[in-house]
């Protein structure tokens, strides 16, 4: 197989995915806020609902910005000038379709600053304010109204009447470039552990599996990797070809990698029908 490129190995690196790079699952020391699939049959008026932004999870604890395990973003001071010391959970964004730009950025060691002009902070949450989600968002927007910023923005949020202003809110999002919707309750705390207090909807399903080896590619992809094996959280190993592109299968993702699949559903085994590989997990 290929060398793994040095650009592609720092990139890995700095935000720790590579096994041998120690990591934690906070960011900056605190849990977040983490999100289960939608399966409907919510009471959607206790909901707010928002886009799912294609981006990289960060934490602002009130000085510094930080990825959800625990990665320093190497931010220009520039950027987080004006932003409060209040800690903010957010999203890493610089518009749809434009993942690699802020995954670019947020590797970086440094940073650059005409990458970093094209992104913005889009803030959902306030992780120390003790009240409801109906609460923190009036907060929320008071306390960036004070501190006013073209990197910080408020993340819209939405109240739907019944599920199929909820798939038609979905549709559209999608069909305008958009990943999915989030939902989160209104009479929840803040509470850093993953639950049905923040749930994501997107029209794919998708999970994150482990490189666990490379498999030589036949035919057209003779010479290169044909497919990762990969492996769930279960335990559950399958190969995922679909989906790489010619850089992928060139330069493979290292075992021990995370990587994110969609897929339709699962076969009786537990196994994803129709897998197909999206890209390396970045947050």
């Amino acid at each position: 197989m290929s060398v793994f490129s040095s650009r592609r190995r720092r990139f890995l690196l700095a935000l720790g995915f590579l096994p041998w790079l120690p990591a934690t699952t906070h960011a900056g020391g605190r849990p977040l806020m983490l999100a289960n699939v939608y399966r409907g049959g919510l009471t959607l008026t206790d909901h707010w609902v928002s886009e799912k932004y294609d981006g990289v999870r960060a934490y602002w604890d009130g000085q510094k910005l930080w990825t959800r395990h625990g990665h320093r973003i190497a931010a220009p001071t520039w950027f987080t000038r004006d932003w409060p010391t209040q800690p903010l959970d957010g999203e890493l964004w610089a518009g749809r379709g434009r993942f690699t730009n802020v995954s670019s950025a947020a590797a970086r060691d440094t940073a650059d600053d005409d990458t970093w002009r094209q992104l913005r902070y889009m803030v959902f949450d306030l992780p120390d304010h003790p009240g409801r989600f109906d609460e923190r968002l009036p907060a929320l927007a008071t306390l960036l109204a004070r501190h006013a910023s073209p990197s910080l923005q408020a993340v819209p949020h939405h109240r739907l009447a019944d599920e199929a202003a909820l798939q038609a809110l979905l549709r559209e999002t999608v069909r305008a470039g958009g990943e999915g919707l989030m939902l989160r309750r209104g009479d929840a705390p803040y509470r850093g552990e993953r639950s049905d207090d923040l749930l994501k909807l997107k029209q794919h399903l998708d999970a994150e599996a482990t490189v666990v080896g490379h498999l030589p590619g036949k035919g057209r992809y003779e010479g290169v990797v044909g497919a990762l094996l990969v492996e769930t959280p279960q335990g559950l190993r399958f190969k995922l070809g679909s989906g790489l592109r010619d850089t992928d299968r060139h330069s493979p993702p290292p075992v021990g990698t995370r990587v994110t699949y969609r897929y339709l559903d699962l076969h009786p085994n537990g196994a994803p029908r129709f897998a197909s590989f999206v890209r390396v997990r970045v947050d």
